[in-house]
Formats: structure tokens, sequence, C-alpha cells
């Protein structure tokens, strides 16, 4: 395809009236579907054709899948085969336009598609969009539409089959979301069904297929902006492209389109242009870009998004210990804070946009930066992309590869190229996109998993194999964002190398599994710091309702076959009755263990967090594992499948802060940091108190200091000798105050918590109702420590799981949600209540 010429039009022209009449879709979801399985002992009429299970439990033939332990009942949902059918008319007047097309952008994912007994498609990838030319076998009037779906597991034993060596897991001949075939954190329902989008699509002459925000240049008080667009026509014709920028004309230029596909690039000017920034460093701005085809008179088609002017650059330049990595935006250096985000459902098509705009409101809430869409699940939907714009989180973007082996057939390569290419092309114009990654963990499992032994690789496996990986994330998929988004660094995976080798921490990214897989001490998180962290975590019990949501009273005590199937790590139970004997004292009650399970995982999390942030510019980026959930589980996110969120994501919020107070433990001295990740130096007073958990002081002290902009570093140290013996008795409060705003607040307590000797605590609490809205306060004349308010309704705290500090006013919100119409009733709970 080569580049057309533009020719400039004079913007009088633009003054025309034009009709929006030439393309015209279809929605097949209006249409009535029915289900049959493949011995058609299960007939439904009037389904919703999206998901096999969802058709099924609307039907009232399967119970919820996430209750109790049905899971483990349901699985012969995904060993048949199931076609769903729909008959529909067509006016005449619809075949009246030149070319009909039939739209899928997504089958998952196996799919026979038979339109009147005419086989048009063979799907095979959950990720990728079909499109095919139907007018000449659409009827006017009558119409069938089948679309048999196979079942994946059937379809990958096959393929192992016929393949001389066995992959580390079968899942990997399938192009569909790996997690669905079961996670350590997630169930195994393999889903069938049109999940995406489908339509008939009609239009005449010539049609746009993209438009691609290439690039751009700001000079002075004006920006440069090159647009790409494709369009195909139908014959050799001159056009007119029309660009309109926030509903504004901007431009229009004369093309000469041949019969085909043709590209365009389109100057676009926009005066004094702003940038978008990620949150925290400055605003989200956003254009709105509407390109309109024209002929004539008449409005052919047009396409609309908003996007953000910025410049990415991962910097990995050779320094004193091995190389940086880390992100600049628009020349800044960013220190990315966030997470790793997992698909929100099993069952994906019954997520609203209510869900992704609570979830993305959250991250921000969270004081992020930063979410990695992890391989194992799916590359998001648009509204994912559109709210990290608009939010200003961004997107760390893996490829759908994770901790397996692939093949390397042409049939699978050229399957995965046209996968790549319809993803790339889609997300590429969100300024929140900031990296593509090939695979998550496919190199340090190759290199460190034992998988040459486990699964008797001969020599000349062992080339083959790695043969196909560097095809695929070292040739294909670099070459690819190469061609389709030159402007984003790519990375072939993460991590980079294995978190037990020492240049995992010298250079690239690393995942630190040494905590909680290795059983390593939370201590171990101070010093295993990489040059960025994008992956380490803890796992953490879920709230109590949301256990009651998926319980029955019988269920809710440890050891139960309904809480074990609502934990899918192998020693998971083991690991934090292990680490929660190590840093408290184990509670008998089930709703208090609950209750330490989270603030255990806050504290271990936290001293990761703080290490990482600490060793500020060495390490440039901290990714928890993980955000959310899929269902009802005990895993490692900070807010669970109904939006709950844990100890960990109130920690996560506090220690993601702008500025952060931390400490670190030398000798008999207690160093304090300050680190900011703002753009801008700040004056400020540092002022800190030693006290014992009554509040008396043993000593205070304050220092004027200067923090600078994008730094960490020491301001102050503590002497702690006068502690000796009595480390117990005593806990260390530290401010930092900015013209009469307090930027950060920490305390540091010099033994673990099941050491402390903490007084008992008469927590006083005054609630405030506005608006069906609560102001809660709460004063303690004694330290209560890691304070949790609960409600009997549903609903968000502004904080929770902190410290009351002795004579001392906590002020906090509850917000209850939108169906709540029930006056909430408050309880406390704090640490010196149960240790």
């Amino acid at each position: 395809m080569k580049y057309c010429n533009l020719f400039f039009i004079p913007f009088l022209i633009l003054l025309f009236s034009c009709r929006d009449d030439q393309v015209k879709n279809i929605d097949l979801s209006g249409f009535e579907w029915s289900l049959t399985s493949d011995d058609s002992s299960i007939i439904l009429k009037n389904v919703n054709p999206a998901d096999v299970h969802l058709a099924l439990l609307e039907a009232g033939l399967i119970p919820d899948p996430f209750y109790r332990d049905h899971e483990k009942e349901l699985q012969w949902v995904s060993e048949y085969d199931w076609t769903f059918v729909t008959n529909f008319d067509l006016e005449d007047s619809f075949f009246n336009h030149e070319h009909i097309e039939l739209v899928f952008e997504g089958l998952d994912t196996y799919a026979q598609v038979v339109l009147n007994d005419s086989l048009v498609l063979l799907a095979d990838n959950m990720f990728r969009n079909w499109r095919i030319k139907v007018k000449d076998i659409l009827n006017p009037g009558n119409n069938t539409l089948s679309i048999c779906f196979s079942s994946p597991e059937k379809k990958n034993k096959a393929r192992q089959e016929q393949l001389s060596y066995a992959l580390p897991d079968i899942r990997g001949f399938t192009r569909k979301a790996a997690y669905q075939f079961g996670w350590d954190w997630g169930p195994t329902f393999v889903t069938s069904g049109i999940w995406k989008p489908a339509y008939l699509k009609a239009w005449d002459g010539a049609v746009i297929r993209d438009v691609y925000q290439r690039s751009f240049e700001v000079k002075g008080n004006e920006a440069n902006v090159m647009l790409e667009t494709e369009v195909e026509a139908t014959t050799h014709k001159q056009y007119q492209i029309q660009v309109f920028v926030n509903d504004s004309v901007n431009s229009e230029y004369g093309v000469q389109f041949d019969q085909g596909i043709n590209l365009s690039k389109i100057p676009v000017r926009i005066l004094n242009p702003k940038l978008w920034w990620p949150n925290g460093y400055g605003e989200q701005h956003r254009y709105k870009l509407t390109v309109k085809l024209l002929d004539e008179d008449k409005l052919m088609d047009e396409v609309s998004f908003k996007t953000g002017l910025r410049k990415v650059e991962l910097v990995q330049e050779v320094d004193s210990v091995g190389s940086s990595f880390y992100f600049k935006i628009n020349g800044i250096p960013v220190f990315a804070k966030g997470a790793n985000y997992i698909p929100q459902d099993n069952f994906l098509p019954r997520l609203k946009e209510e869900n992704y705009e609570n979830l993305i409101l959250d991250a921000k809430k969270s004081n992020m930066n930063m979410l990695r869409v992890w391989g194992g699940g799916i590359y998001e939907n648009d509204i994912f992309y559109k709210l990290c714009d608009k939010h200003g989180i961004m997107v760390w973007q893996d490829f759908m590869f994770a901790c397996n082996l692939y093949p390397g057939d042409s049939q699978f390569v050229k399957n995965v190229k046209r996968e790549a290419t319809d993803n790339i092309r889609r997300i590429r114009n969100h300024p929140s996109l900031v990296i593509w990654c090939g695979n998550n963990e496919v190199d340090e499992a190759w290199h460190n998993w034992g998988w040459q032994k486990q699964f008797n690789y001969s020599p000349e496996d062992s080339v083959e194999i790695w043969n196909h990986y560097r095809d695929l994330f070292e040739d294909l998929l670099p070459g690819l964002v190469k061609k389709y988004n030159p402007e984003i660094p790519y990375w072939p995976s993460s991590p980079s190398t294995g978190w037990g080798r020492p240049e995992a921490y010298t250079s690239g990214d690393v995942h630190y599994w040494g905590v909680w897989w290795g059983k390593e001490p939370f201590e171990k998180y101070e010093e295993k710091v990489g040059r960025f962290m994008s992956e380490y975590g803890f796992q953490g019990i879920p709230d109590l309702k949301t256990i009651h949501a998926f319980t029955e009273p019988v269920d809710r005590h440890l050891g139960s076959k309904v809480m074990d199937v609502h934990q899918k790590h192998p020693f998971g139970w083991e690991a934090i009755q292990e680490y929660m004997e190590r840093d408290y004292k184990a509670p008998e009650s089930f709703e208090d263990y609950v209750y330490i399970s989270q603030l255990l995982q806050a504290k271990g999390i936290k001293t990761a967090m703080e290490a990482h942030r600490r060793a500020k510019p060495h390490c440039m980026g901290t990714l928890y594992w993980q955000f959310n959930d899929c269902w009802p589980v005990t895993s490692w996110s900070g807010i669970d499948y109904y939006g709950r969120w844990k100890a960990l994501q109130y920690a996560v919020k506090r220690a993601y802060k702008t500025y952060l107070i931390s400490f670190e433990e030398k000798n008999e001295h207690l160093a304090i940091y300050v680190v900011s990740d703002s753009i801008s130096d700040v004056n400020a007073n540092l002022t800190w108190k030693l006290m014992d958990f009554n509040g008396n002081s043993l000593r205070e002290g304050q220092k004027e200091i200067s923090v600078l902009k994008n730094s960490s570093g020491i301001y102050a140290e503590v002497g702690c000798n006068q502690l000796a013996g009595r480390k117990s008795e005593f806990f260390l409060s530290v401010e930092l105050w900015s013209q009469n705003t307090l930027l950060s607040t920490a305390e540091h307590y010099f033994v673990k918590p099941n050491q402390l000797t903490l007084p008992s605590a008469d927590i006083q609490i005054q609630v405030l109702e506005k608006n069906k809205n609560y102001l809660i306060e709460l004063t303690s004349e004694t330290l209560a420590k890691d304070v949790s308010v609960s409600s009997t309704v549903d609903g968000h705290f502004s904080d929770k799981n902190f410290d009351l500090l002795p004579g001392q006013k906590k002020s906090l919100y509850f917000v209850p949600g939108p169906t709540n119409d029930q006056i909430p009733e408050f309880e406390i709970k704090c640490l010196n209540d149960i240790q």
C-alpha cells in the first residue's frame, strides 16, 4: 500500500450540509437467539448469545457458578459443543448498499459461522476481530445465522496429540484468555460465546477502516500532529477528508483514492497545546479528534475519538550497578506506582461500564499512576483504556502470553500476527499506553522453572522450543509494534531475569517472589529491590460481606470445603498461617482471623512499597500483585470481586501519596526518609515525637527542610538508645507540613505487632449524617492500633486500618452504595482488642 497525495481545500467548502446516510449497522444482539447443546439434550429459546454459562444461568439450568463449591459440578458445560442460532429479516432497502459485511469484534473461541447454509468463517482466536463480506449470501426477507462453538478443551487435547513434545499446559494451543482454564487465584470456567459486539455493516463507495495519531511535535505555541487514515474504496475516485479538533474545523483536504486500501497522512495543527500527564504529574488533557470522509455533499463515514499529546520514553542507561529502567513522560522521569490488573470476571460479557468506572477510579483514589494488564487475561475493552486516559493511569500492556510455551507452526504464528495487529491498532491511540510487553514470565520459566527436565525435552526439542520463543517475542511482536506503534517501547518478557539471580536487581524489571513462594520474611523486601518491581505480593482473606456472599454459615471457618475451594493456591492457607505466627498472634475467632490476615497482607506489601520508593532513583517502579479479583476468593488482591477494599488497598493509598515518610533502622539510629514524586521542590517542616502508648512524650524534635523534587533522602535521624529493653512500649510519630498543609504522616514501631504491649483502647465515635453520607470522628485516650470501622450496609470508607493516636481526633467519611437506603450502623475493631 502506498500513501495517497493530499491537496488542500479552502475552508469555505466546509459550509455545506452533510447527510449521514451511508454507513448502516444492525446489531445482532437485538435478534432472538436459541442455544442448543451438541447432543440436543439442552435447547433454549430467547437467550443472550454472549456466553453459554450465562445463558444457562439465566434459564435456571445451572446454579450460581461462584457460590459455595459449584465450580466443580459445572465443568461439564465446557465439555460440550454449543450452537447459537438466530433467524432475522432484512428489508429490501438494506440491499441498496454496495457492500454488506458481517462483523464480529470477538468470538470466544473456536467458532464455525454458517449464514444461510454457507460456511463463512472458521474462527480460532478470542482476541481477533472478523469481517466477512456477505451481501451475496444474505436474502431480502428471512435469514438464518448459526454459530457453533467447539469445546476448547477438546481442541487442546487434539493439538497436543499432534505435537512430538508436551507443552507445560495444553491451554497454550488456544488463543483464549488463559486464566479461564484456572489459575492460583481463579476458578476453571472455560467459556464460549459472542463475547463482543457483532453486527451487519453496510456501506457505499468508501469507508474509514482506521485513524491513527501517528506522531506530534511541539514548536513554540503549536503542536503539529500527524494523523494516518486507512480508507477502503470501491473505485478510483476523489474524496474529501475533514478533520475536527474538539468539534471545531481544523482542516480539509482532497484525496484521490484507488480501488482497495488507501493510506493518507494528514497534518493537523493545534494552537496552545496542552499535554497529557500521568496521575499526580499534571492534567490529563485530551483532544477530541474527528475525521469525516465525504463525497461532494455526502458524508460517507466518520471516526471520532479522544486522545492526548504525550511523549513516552523507556530509559535504559548504563550506570554504576547495571542499567536503569524507568519511564519518562514528556521528558519528566516518572516513578510508576500501581498494580497488576487481571480481568474483572470469569464471565466477561456481564461486565458493565460502571464496573470499569469504579475500579479505575479506585486506582486513582489509591494514588496510582500505572496498571499492568497481565498476559494471562485479555486485551481489555475500549472503556478500560478510555478511563485510564481520563484518570492518568499509565498502561503496561502485555501481549496475551503467560507462564507457558507455545506452538511455532505457521498457522499459529499467522494467527498471533493477526491478533497482535488487531489489538495494537485498536489500543495505540490511547495516551495511557506506555509499553508493549511480549509475555508474562515465559523467559523466566524457560530458564529457571526446570521445564526441560520436568517434560523430558531432548536437546533437539529445546532448540526448537527456544527458536519458537524467539520467533514470537524477539522478532514477530517487536516488528509489529515498530510497524504499527513505533512511538511506544517494546519489552520482550516480564520479568527480564528470574528473582533468584543477582542480575535481576541491577537491570530490567523483576518479579520478586522470595516472599510467599520462597517463604522469606517480609524484611527481605527491603533487600531485594530492583530497578523496576513489576510483581510481588501476599495474600489476604476478603471482607466478611464477600465471604457471606459465597458461603452458608456452616462454611465460615478455616478448613471448610467451601473456603478451600475459594483458595486456589496449593499452600495458601499454610503460608498465611506461617507468616501470621511470625508477626501477629493468630486468633481463634474466624472473624478476627480475617481481620488479622488483612493486616498481615497490608504490612508485608507496605514494607515492599516503601523500600522501593526509598530506593529511588535506583528503583523507579512498584507494581504489586494484584489489584483486583475475577471471583470471590482469598487472593493477593487489594480490592475483592465485589469492589470491597481490603486493608491492603488503604495501605496502598497511603504509601502511594506524592510525599511519603518512611523509616530505616540503622544500628541504634532510626533514619527518617522523605520521598517526593512532586515535580517541584518544597520547603517543609518535619516534626517527630517519640511517645508511649498513652501519649507521654519521651523526646520531640522538628526541622525545617527543603524537599527536592522527584527525590528520596534521609532528612533526620533519631537515636534509640533510650529504648533499650522498652521498645515494645514506644513508637515514633512523624509529620511533614508545608504552609499549614499536612503533606504526610507516619508511625514507626520498634518491634513486631505480636510483641507490642498494647493497652486497652476505649474508642469514642461520633457520627454526623449529611445527604446520606456520613462523617465519622474517632478519639481515644490511648493508642488504638489498626483501627477498622465496618458498616452494616455496603459502601466505601475514606480510610480504614489506621492507627488512632492518643488524644488526637481522626475524621473519615463513609459513602453508602447507590442501592443502600438503610441507615448504617458502625462497628469498630482494633488490634488492641485481639492482641
